[in-house]
């Protein structure tokens, strides 16, 4: 995948901002995979049609009506390329400790991102590299929000949920980081995903998180294969199915979906319960409940039926007019 050729862009870029330039050929070839970071996030069943006040986008950028492209960061000349990623995770779960906390609605994450002339590479065993964004959160609408999960309570019938069962909501801690799309299919995560759980039950309080802004879970999902500490198996995702599409009225916009990926962690630690109870009274009976704290190797997620779209271009203007006009048509 890192060396197939390119596809052809619909019009011809400047040769110091062309994706197709030697450093930057990488990113075509593999733009797709970009598409898998959706999942990871992502994590959230948010609004991606929310609407910055203009036309949602048309096909192929579908979804995307949230892209930060007014946002300063986006308008940086240092910038040579910039995009959008909408992505909607369909299944998966997460096993914390000794509880397993299920996937049962549809996660969705969204952002843009740039790569400015000062950006890292990274470089893998293939001798390959690849360019490594920075996200810009989205217009009006969060970056990832997730639906509440119903997690049961061992040795107790669940007769009323909320009391006789817990629910949890993954909720961000911090930035995503070193967003990675071209890392697919090697043992390198997509981008690193600082989440919290906050648990919700009659005697919680509203403050009872498992892990927070200063300790959270730090998800580094691969489509690869993992590389967990100590005896731990690794687990390998799958990027799923890559297509191609350039922008249907001649823009240098060129969009990527990709379906049914599977992004994957198992190298993340799971800090104790906080906040729980009246003045934490409820901490450790949560802990000893779900098996916290828990060590690398004892945790992981996975992304399952990640379906995600994305564009990029090397021009903000011309990626500004290319979902405008996506949505005149």
């Amino acid at each position: 995948m890192h060396t197939s050729p390119a596809p052809a862009a619909p019009a011809t870029p400047s040769p110091a901002t062309s994706p197709a330039a030697p450093r930057r050929r990488r990113l075509l070839s593999g733009a797709a995979v970009l598409a898998t970071a959706a999942l990871l996030a992502g994590v959230a069943p948010g609004s991606a049609s929310a609407s910055t006040g203009a036309a949602a986008p048309g096909a192929p950028y579908t979804g995307m009506g949230n892209c930060p492209l007014a946002a300063p960061a986006m308008h940086d000349p240092a910038n040579l390329q910039v995009g959008c990623l909408v992505s909607v995770t369909n299944a998966g779960k997460f096993t914390l400790g000794s509880t397993v906390v299920p996937f049962n609605s549809p996660i969705t994450l969204q952002f843009g991102f740039y790569w400015d002339k000062s950006a890292p590479e990274v470089s893998f065993p293939d001798g390959s590299t690849a360019n490594q964004y920075t996200v810009v959160p989205p217009t009006n609408a969060p970056l990832l929000s997730a639906p509440m999960v119903q997690i049961n309570i061992p040795g107790i019938q669940n007769y009323l949920p909320g009391i006789t069962s817990v629910f949890a909501q993954v909720e961000l801690a911090g930035p995503v980081t070193k967003f990675t799309p071209l890392a697919t299919g090697e043992p390198y995560p997509v981008f690193q995903l600082p989440i919290k759980l906050h648990l919700y039950n009659a005697l919680f309080g509203a403050h009872c998180y498992v892990g927070s802004d200063s300790s959270p879970l730090l998800l580094k999902p691969t489509t690869g294969s993992t590389a967990p500490t100590g005896s731990t198996p690794p687990m390998t995702g799958d990027p799923g199915t890559l297509g191609y599409d350039p922008d249907p009225n001649g823009h240098n916009a060129l969009a990527i979906s990709e379906t049914n990926a599977s992004l994957v962690d198992n190298t993340f630690t799971v800090p104790g319960a906080s906040g729980c109870g009246l003045l934490g009274s409820l901490n450790q009976i949560i802990n000893w409940t779900m098996g916290l704290p828990a060590a690398a190797g004892k945790d992981s997620v996975s992304f399952q039926q990640t379906n995600a779209s994305f564009v990029l271009d090397t021009d903000i203007a011309d990626l500004t007019a290319a979902l405008k006009d996506s949505a005149a048509h």
